[in-house]
């Protein structure tokens, strides 16, 4: 019988030779790959040191026409045949149905009615003509800074997940936000303020809640910081009152020399470092914050301006002039939310289109017209992105017979752009002839989000983040940026 012969380390001689000059090529490779740039796409930071600033001031890989953004949220979802999409075949077909060439897929068990012309009147603005509902007349004044995308789609009809992934860039919960991409990728211009803030409507906040402005899986740094919309913009800001500044500074040193103690025996604790970047901001937070969202420092015209002290505006105009505060102080990421709760308080317009869109648009037109004026004025508007836009737009027709309200549509809507290098006073793309479908230069949300990552100077192929032996990024394999509306 031949005897079998036993090799310690399980491999002949030969074996080993072989395995160990395939492993050296595979090492020239990978450096013959990196130098053609095959590893550009890997993360920015998640292999950084955890000890450093996670929200220190990046370079932008791309020369970015915008420094921050302001998204604002219309949650529940306008009317896109109501405000900047004009359709007057609706008033030629009126009390019709929608042609059965047209692929309704899904009406949420809501009956299917006639289709129904614009609650209000619309009106050319600017020099361009633009055309704006009656709902808006003050943001029509502003028609040639608009740049009105027509053509938006989306994934989901419920608002919770279409929500998510206007905010995330998908329908599923666990996913960093649009917010938390950009400071992940930027940082920020202010070591006293949060770089990511979001402010609710006192009414509530979005029905799928926290994961809107959430960060994922990435450090808990980069996770949006909630502004309350009235009393104290956040809790215990002014620390204990048996407690002296000195005092508390001394409690946090020490509580940062045991953490770092802790992190420097254990390396790679990113929650822990995020955690005591969180303390260090808290504590700066309370200088800081009091004095950025302090609008007795404002004009009385200013506060005039924005509706400030009146009703229905005093909400949003308040925030929204905090808003302007926070991008002069270097915020990154802003994102201001109207409506609030469910249906009815939110511009989720089932019941009737006037009466909600009525309501909630006298709240925001307003401060959102002060907002463009206010930026334009101290010279803040090129280098700020503005954002207006809900989950998904609202159907042509209306919710069964002699009923005023409309459905929720996902496959055609309206958003728009304003500032931070964009085509002003310009629509792009189009929906069919009753605003149901987008059908011409369609913009995905993903598309969306591409635009706005480059307009801040990201890739958004590049910017990703290893999560889970992937490189996970906020458009995933999809989205375009959308060149022909940047100046």
């Amino acid at each position: 019988m031949h005897k079998k012969t036993f090799y310690p380390c399980g491999q002949t001689r030969r074996q080993f030779v072989w395995q160990m000059g395939h492993g050296v090529t595979g090492l020239a490779l990978a450096d013959l790959l990196r130098r053609d740039g095959f590893f550009g796409s890997t993360a920015l930071a998640a292999d950084d040191d955890p000890s450093l600033n996670p929200l220190a001031p990046k370079k932008p890989v791309l020369k970015p026409r915008a420094k921050a953004c302001i998204f604002l949220t219309m949650n529940g979802a306008p009317s896109q045949v109501d405000t900047f999409d004009y359709k007057p075949e609706l008033e030629k077909y009126a009390g019709q149905p929608l042609p059965q060439d047209r692929k309704y897929i899904n009406s949420g068990g809501r009956k299917v009615g006639f289709l129904t012309p614009a609650w209000r009147k619309f009106r050319p603005g600017g020099e361009s003509g633009l055309l704006v509902s009656d709902y808006f007349p003050n943001v029509r004044k502003h028609a040639d800074k608009l740049c009105v995308l027509n053509s938006c789609h989306t994934d989901s009809h419920a608002h919770g997940s279409a929500l998510v992934a206007m905010n995330t860039g998908k329908t599923l919960i666990g996913r960093p936000s649009l917010g938390s991409w950009a400071v992940y990728g930027l940082g920020t211009e202010n070591e006293d303020l949060p770089g990511y803030v979001v402010m609710l409507d006192k009414r509530g906040g979005p029905i799928s809640g926290q994961p809107n402005w959430a960060n994922g899986f990435m450090p808990a740094t980069y996770s949006g910081t909630l502004f309350r919309p009235v009393g104290d913009p956040i809790l215990d800001l002014r620390g204990p009152q048996h407690m002296t500044k000195t005092a508390q500074r001394s409690q946090l040193d020490l509580l940062a020399e045991l953490n770092r103690r802790h992190l420097d025996a254990r390396p790679g604790g990113r929650e822990l470092a995020a955690r005591i970047d969180s303390y260090e901001l808290a504590y700066r937070m309370q200088s800081a914050t009091p004095e950025a969202v302090d609008l007795s420092q404002e004009s009385q015209a200013t506060l005039d301006m924005y509706g400030v002290g009146k009703n229905p505006t005093n909400e949003y105009g308040r925030n929204c002039l905090i808003a302007r505060r926070l991008v002069e102080r270097g915020v990154r990421f802003i994102q201001l939310y109207s409506g609030g709760g469910h249906l009815e308080e939110t511009w989720d317009a089932h019941a009737g289109i006037e009466s909600n869109h009525g309501q909630h648009a006298a709240e925001v037109d307003q401060p959102i017209a002060a907002l463009l004026t206010d930026l334009q004025r101290r010279s803040l508007l090129d280098d700020t992105l503005v954002i207006w836009g809900g989950e998904f737009g609202r159907m042509p027709f209306s919710e069964g017979k002699d009923a005023p309200g409309r459905n929720h549509n996902p496959y055609g809507f309206s958003m728009w752009f304003a500032g931070g290098g964009v085509k002003g006073g310009i629509n792009y793309g189009k929906t069919d002839e009753f605003g149901f479908e987008a059908v011409e230069n369609k913009v995905h949300l993903h598309d969306l989000h591409a635009t706005i990552l480059h307009i801040l100077g990201l890739d958004h192929e590049r910017l990703t983040y290893f999560h889970q032996g992937r490189e996970e990024s906020l458009t995933d394999v999809g989205g375009r940026v959308i060149k022909p509306i940047l100046a």
